[in-house]
């Protein structure tokens, strides 16, 4: 009798169900949902304004994932529920939201529902970068320990200043919450009725260590009054290491989902993270680039080293056995579909429409006749700020050498080039700290869409 498992992955702006049989490892079936609300970085559903560098999303989205994606694999498939044997789910990060003690949404009560910040903050919500610039002050100047640990600055991207934002910006929204988590580990809890944290998201984004737990209540303390027991009033000590079963799908969720109650279900984890046993990378020396909206790079080793400007380093964060080093850049994917929505004539789109051509793919067919130089720009690909090695979000891009001759495709391609050359600066700064690449692997929907793209990093690189 032939056994299924599902994997579900809840990515920036959809979520994506697949089934495959677990003896033959082959993918029976796909389905994708996209997200009604996509990110809410302008207004909220009831039309109030957000601030600059917000980046929101709606918790029902990833309900609707669950009910619309794993229902159609089930059909196309024809696969019985009672032979999928396991599910498991992966997640942007850091993407938190708050929640009641039963896991109910903040945003799904009247009350909160026209307050942002009992909205999801998405993983690219920057508007907490004060909050960091003040916790990596305290940090250091306290000399704390764990700073090294993730390149000598924490992100405005994690778990603690974007729960501080909340305490200082909506001190009704943060007393009101029995539960500041993951969205991972939330659907996890939706499924299984039981709230598991991760050791992945709990060590990258939350400043978590293996053996000596999370920082002090006096760090927390010094940082706002407010903050001094967060771990215990907000989060929780329970870490649940990768791999591991978090529970079972109860009644509700086979309701919701159509899977058999009693099916198991995997502890949650990160969307890039997950990335690396899937290229068959199993030791140190590889680097595998997850080339997406951002994208995030992760190398495994055998030792604990500090490299300036990395997001993080975990013992057993990716691989059991292995401390995992992750770095990234914020903006690859969204650096391209800026240019593409905000600078492209219409004579451009005209044209790949009538040559039945998506306009990424026109734009490539157009950049990759251009000869390496050959337009003289030189591009920054700092459109959303830097995540490694600088770790700035109040970073900008730049774009230089343009002229009136200047054309589209060419620009197109030095965003590319920049995005390229960004890696290897990664690259670069974990070689020359003790960490060695030899080998690099890509993955992603850009890895697959574009060749071109490829090219330029494995020449760069």
């Amino acid at each position: 009798m032939n056994k299924y498992t599902i994997g579900l992955d809840f990515g920036t702006l959809s979520g994506r169900a697949v089934l495959v049989n677990v003896t033959t490892g082959e993918e029976l079936a796909s389905s994708e949902y996209v997200y009604p609300h996509a990110v809410m970085d302008e207004q909220l559903p009831c039309g109030k304004q957000l601030g600059t560098d917000w980046a929101l999303e709606h918790p029902q989205d990833y309900l609707d994932v669950l009910s619309n994606t794993i229902p159609q694999v089930l059909k196309d498939a024809s696969v019985k529920a009672e032979d999928v044997i396991g599910v498991g789910i992966d997640f942007t990060a850091c993407t938190v939201l708050p929640v009641k003690a039963d896991g109910t949404p903040l945003c799904f009560l009247d009350e909160f529902k026209d307050n942002p910040h009992a909205y999801v903050k998405l993983w690219k919500h920057h508007a907490a970068q004060d909050k960091a610039n003040i916790l990596n002050e305290v940090a250091e100047k306290r000399g704390e320990k764990w700073l090294p640990r993730y390149g000598g600055k924490i992100s405005s991207e994690w778990l603690f200043p974007k729960i501080w934002q909340v305490l200082d910006e909506a001190p009704e929204v943060y007393e009101a919450m029995d539960r500041f988590i993951e969205a991972s580990d939330w659907v996890v809890w939706q499924l299984t009725g039981v709230e598991t944290r991760n050791a992945c998201t709990a060590g990258y984004k939350a400043i978590w260590h293996k053996q000596n737990g999370y920082p002090s209540n006096d760090f927390f303390k010094e940082l706002d009054p407010g903050l001094e027991n967060v771990v215990d009033e907000k989060l929780s000590r329970d870490i649940v290491p990768l791999g591991n079963k978090a529970g079972e799908i109860t009644k509700e969720a086979a309701k919701l989902t159509g899977l058999a109650v009693g099916t198991a279900v995997a502890v949650g984890n990160v969307d890039a993270h997950v990335c690396v046993p899937a290229v068959k990378i199993d030791g140190p020396g590889k680097m595998l680039a997850i080339i997406g909206t951002s994208t995030c790079h992760m190398v495994l080793g055998d030792e604990e080293k500090e490299v300036p400007g990395m997001c993080g380093v975990v013992e057993d964060g990716i691989l059991p056995g292995f401390y995992g080093y992750e770095a990234g850049q914020s903006c690859v994917g969204d650096h391209f579909a800026w240019f593409v929505e905000n600078c492209l004539p219409a004579s451009y789109e005209e044209a790949a429409k009538a040559e039945g051509m998506k306009i990424h793919d026109y734009l490539t067919k157009k950049a990759e006749k251009l000869k390496v130089g050959e337009s003289g720009l030189v591009a920054l690909d700092w459109w959303n700020g830097n995540r490694s090695v600088l770790v700035d979000v109040d970073l900008t891009g730049m774009m230089l050498g343009m002229t009136l001759l200047t054309k589209p495709e060419e620009i197109y391609r030095a965003l590319i080039e920049a995005t390229a050359y960004g890696t290897r600066m990664i690259i670069e700064t974990f070689c020359e700290n003790g960490v060695p690449i030899n080998e690099f692997y890509a993955s992603g929907g850009i890895s697959q869409k574009n060749p071109m793209a490829m090219q330029i990093y494995a020449d760069v690189i």
